[in-house]
């Protein structure tokens, strides 16, 4: 059993694993968090058999099939609707949390995988391909809201010496859905003709443990407190996270975050960009999302199977080959999850995008000079390195940046950041390799020695700070003093007394005089 309380070096408590906070991030991950890569991958495997179906009921419908190009044009606008939707999804997650939640967006999202899963899975019943493309729109929309609202709430769940475990945890899952749909997808299992529509479907099982489980846990006490001012709401939150401690020292830290905000309404997304106190702040996520996609890593998994089958791999073990990668991916993913608590975020993210940036050109190298071994080699690099950091670090910063008011905005520009570019290089990459040859993979190179540059010069360690002290960190740069109120009003001040190894609440009203 987990120890019940820590003491970090500064003499404050600081939260210990326990079985509660352990369970709730793998229930919120593998109800949502590996859907994602899930349906990122689901699609590879039956291409050839969701193609000829799309073929087969034109000719029921017109009499005649499609030509290569149409059908091509018709497969990619499946697979490209994802992120559409992922893109819609994200928009949607400010409004959703301000409203619901953070734990009950992703009890009223299951819906969407429901809806989802029957369109896909009874595609071929009604010999509609429409319902295949309206599906992977609807879990693109998913997917969209639960990438942002995961590392959202495990972060405000997590006691600050552990947010950063608990915020790969995601990462992990999506890693593992990718490896799944691998795994699934080998002719021996789901890799059938007749099995397709079961394979794309089959997203509702994970979701389905989720809504039976997940309704049961609180929701973020940050939220309750902070946004809903509900005190009692807030204690039994802890008490379940947190178990039998005197939760007094982190009641006090969110009511300074509380008081340092002007106010505990939601900001908008336009009141986020026009904020001077976080500007440093929205740049950094701008970067890092950006950079996380443009560092070819989509490329790289769009084309792994042409550069196996060039190393002289033969064809009917490249899948094989493929599932192989997938289990780097997951490796890769725990190592950095397990280490982050020790190495801090900076060098995860300068160590991942520069090691993918030196694989990138070993790429451009391998090319040129025909040494198809040393391509594999450098494939496998660029997964594993963008696995241990990049893949989920810019999403737990994204929540570690920005106080309670700010956070939901926050993740919807990363989130629609993220998205927009997966969708960009999805579609420029074929042209880019079309004009510059083996030279193509020089921008990634660029895109990730300048991502790691900008972490290693502007980004600040938020290891085991809070998210009061994380904003101060930023206040110089913004050129902004830190307040610590800027409202006259009354604010709550709880003291908690403790009683049975929990604590009683004793509310006191104090008035805050604004700092002239």
């Amino acid at each position: 059993m987990a120890e019940e309380m820590l003491l970090a070096e500064d003499g404050k408590c600081v939260g210990s694993l326990t079985k509660s906070l352990l369970a709730v991030a793998f229930l919120a991950s593998f109800g949502s968090s590996m859907l994602y890569g899930y349906n990122l991958a689901v699609v590879n495997s039956p291409a050839e058999y969701i193609k000829a179906f799309y073929n087969q009921t034109m000719v029921a419908r017109n009499g005649k099939g499609l030509d290569d190009k149409k059908l091509t044009l018709f497969y990619s606008v499946t697979v490209s609707v994802f992120a559409i939707g992922g893109m819609v999804g994200s928009l949607m997650v400010g409004i959703l949390v301000t409203r619901f939640g953070r734990k009950g967006t992703l009890v009223r999202i299951t819906c969407l995988v429901f809806i989802a899963g029957a369109f896909m899975g009874f595609s071929r019943t009604f010999g509609s391909p429409e319902m295949i493309i309206v599906g992977r729109f609807i879990t693109g929309v998913h997917s969209g809201i639960s990438l942002c609202v995961v590392p959202m709430y495990l972060g405000e769940i997590a006691p600050k010496n552990l947010r950063g475990f608990l915020g790969l945890v995601p990462s992990i899952f999506i890693c593992l859905g990718v490896f799944i749909a691998q795994i699934l997808g080998l002719h021996e299992l789901l890799g059938k003709e007749e099995h397709w529509p079961l394979f794309l479907s089959l997203v509702v099982i994970p979701t389905l443990f989720q809504l039976m489980l997940l309704p049961w846990f609180p929701e973020s006490p940050r939220y309750l407190l902070i946004e809903k001012r509900n005190v009692h709401a807030t204690i039994t939150a802890l008490k379940w996270y947190r178990s039998k401690v005197n939760i007094q020292a982190e009641i006090e830290e969110m009511q300074e975050e509380q008081r340092s905000m002007s106010s505990v309404q939601t900001v908008s997304v336009i009141g986020l960009l026009k904020d001077r106190s976080v500007r440093w702040q929205v740049i950094t996520i701008v970067v890092v999302n950006i950079g996380m996609q443009l560092s070819g890593i989509d490329a790289i998994w769009f084309y792994t199977n042409a550069i196996f089958e060039n190393a002289g791999i033969p064809v009917p073990q490249i899948q094989y080959t493929t599932v192989g990668t997938g289990a780097i991916e997951v490796i890769a993913g725990c190592v950095g999850c397990f280490t982050i608590e020790r190495l801090g975020r900076r060098p995860l993210m300068i160590g991942g995008f520069t090691f993918m940036g030196i694989c990138c050109a070993g790429i451009t190298l391998s090319l040129m000079f025909q040494s198809h071994y040393i391509s594999v080699a450098c494939v496998v690099g660029i997964i594993a390195g963008f696995c241990i950091g990049p893949a989920g670090v810019p999403f737990l910063i994204t929540a570690e940046l920005f106080k309670q008011s700010h956070r939901p905005a926050a993740y919807t520009v990363a989130g629609c950041l993220n998205w927009l570019s997966n969708f960009t290089i999805g579609f420029v990459f074929p042209f880019l390799q079309m004009s510059a040859g083996a030279y193509c993979y020089l921008v990634f190179f660029g895109v990730c020695m300048a991502v790691a540059a900008y972490v290693f010069f502007i980004v600040p360690e938020t290891k085991n700070k809070t998210f009061v002290e994380i904003s101060q960190m930023f206040a110089a740069r913004n050129g902004m003093l830190e307040e610590e109120s800027s409202e006259l009003g009354v604010v709550n001040n709880l003291k908690l007394a403790k009683m049975n190894g929990y604590g009683a609440v004793d509310l006191e009203y104090e008035v805050m005089e604004k700092k002239k």
